[in-house]
């Protein structure tokens, strides 16, 4: 059967129909570069529709029409697009680092459903959806449950604010989808070990990237979340203070001022900085990995951002550190299933099986404790048991080595 053709209509090597916008576009700054029409590939006559509303879409942004104010005409896209821009949105309060999916699946959601009529649509339409978007990219693949949960998560928040703002037909949808129950995301139980941590520092070293390796050590002895190792790159609009500006983004992140001539180091994550203002207070002294790889590290180099692209000279993008996170596994032997992310939760895991006390652990991470907030833990307190959890974790490692 001959593949369909559309403007901008492309057929990937899965045989999934996807549509690109044109390069003049993308070069413009165009929000949408494709849309994966997968859910259509059975269906010619929609699939063309849904190409030529794409294209006529495309056309209309490059001739200025964007900038008009967003207007709801019942639509899920017209929804999608009030809960972007109304300055009383939810949207607004998210962080950068969760507003990027929020942006991909609000993109993905006008590409593949926004069409649609909120009115006219029931519980039966979104199982529809929810089958169509966990469905694995190529045949025996993995199911992709995560990011079709996440498309319910971003359609659920638009609805809430599209019901606060009384818009037609949203109120409706929004109750029908807190009544409906989706296939749950198998939690991760990924925990690499110090072994492996070993093995990435050193394929790290050996592809020229060490201060990734010094990041590696970071996530799993600190233990650090991603983000709190590497740092992130925002847009300029986010009222967060930085002192890194490049082109029309600028970084945020972990720089050797918090580590003081004791090497001792202060961080409060991007995941408690507004809400319990818990603080990561860490004795590097005692973390064997951190220490070899600072050893490594003139002090002529050690000032802004600790962790840089040998590269570019700046932090990593997030792009170029997924892209390094896998050719390090490739070259360590470790399991591909382990991401980045999941380094953190091996530190945890060993400092469990040292048997070091659960209070400790928890103010190491960072979490609330069941009494009391962290932000009510003074820094002594978190550095004491930070000392505490490195110890037993150091000679839980030497027994495992023995």
């Amino acid at each position: 059967m001959a593949k369909a053709k559309a403007p901008g209509l492309t057929w990937n090597r899965h045989g999934k129909p996807v549509w690109r916008a044109s390069a003049a576009a993308i070069k413009a700054g165009y929000p949408l570069r494709s849309a994966n029409l997968s859910s259509l590939a059975d269906d010619e006559q929609a699939l063309l529709k849904r190409c030529n509303r794409l294209q006529i879409e495309m056309k209309a942004w490059l001739a200025g029409y964007h900038n008009a104010a967003p207007r709801y005409d019942g639509t899920i896209a017209s929804l999608i697009r009030f809960y972007q821009s109304d300055p009383e949105s939810g949207y607004h309060a998210l962080k950068p680092s969760s507003r990027h999916p929020y942006d991909v699946y609000s993109r993905m959601l006008t590409a593949e459903v926004g069409e649609r009529r909120i009115d006219a649509i029931d519980g039966r339409d979104i199982k529809r959806w929810f089958k169509a978007w966990s469905e694995p990219e190529r045949e025996g693949g993995r199911r992709k449950v995560p990011a079709a949960r996440m498309a319910i998560t971003v359609l659920k928040s638009a609805l809430h604010h599209g019901k606060i703002s009384k818009l037609q037909g949203c109120a409706d949808l929004k109750s029908i989808l807190d009544d409906m129950e989706f296939e749950m995301v198998r939690p991760r139980t990924a925990a690499p070990t110090a072994a492996d941590v070993i093995a990435l520092r050193k394929a790290a070293h050996a592809l020229g990237h060490h201060r990734a390796a010094l990041a590696y050590a970071l996530q799993f002895e600190g233990p650090l979340r991603l983000w709190d190792a590497v740092g992130q790159w925002l847009r300029l609009d986010d009222a967060r203070p930085s002192a890194l500006i490049d082109g029309n983004r600028k970084w945020i992140g972990p720089i050797w001022a918090l580590i003081d001539g004791n090497l001792i180091f202060r961080e409060t994550p991007t995941k408690t900085e507004d809400t319990t203002g818990a603080r990561l207070v860490i004795d590097l002294r005692l973390c064997p990995m951190i220490m070899e790889e600072l050893a490594l590290i003139p002090d002529s180099e050690r000032s802004g951002p600790l962790v840089v692209n040998p590269t570019t000279g700046l932090p990593y993008s997030e792009w170029r550190w997924r892209a390094l996170w896998k050719r390090c596994v490739a070259a360590a032997g470790v399991d591909p299933a382990i991401w980045s992310r999941d380094l953190r939760a091996g530190g945890n895991t060993e400092g469990q099986r040292s048997g070091a006390p659960l209070d400790d652990r928890r103010k190491v991470m960072g979490h609330s404790a069941a009494s009391r907030t962290t932000a009510q833990v003074y820094d002594r307190d978190v550095l004491e048991s930070q000392r505490r959890v490195a110890r037993a974790r150091v000679a839980q490692r030497a027994k495992d080595e023995g």
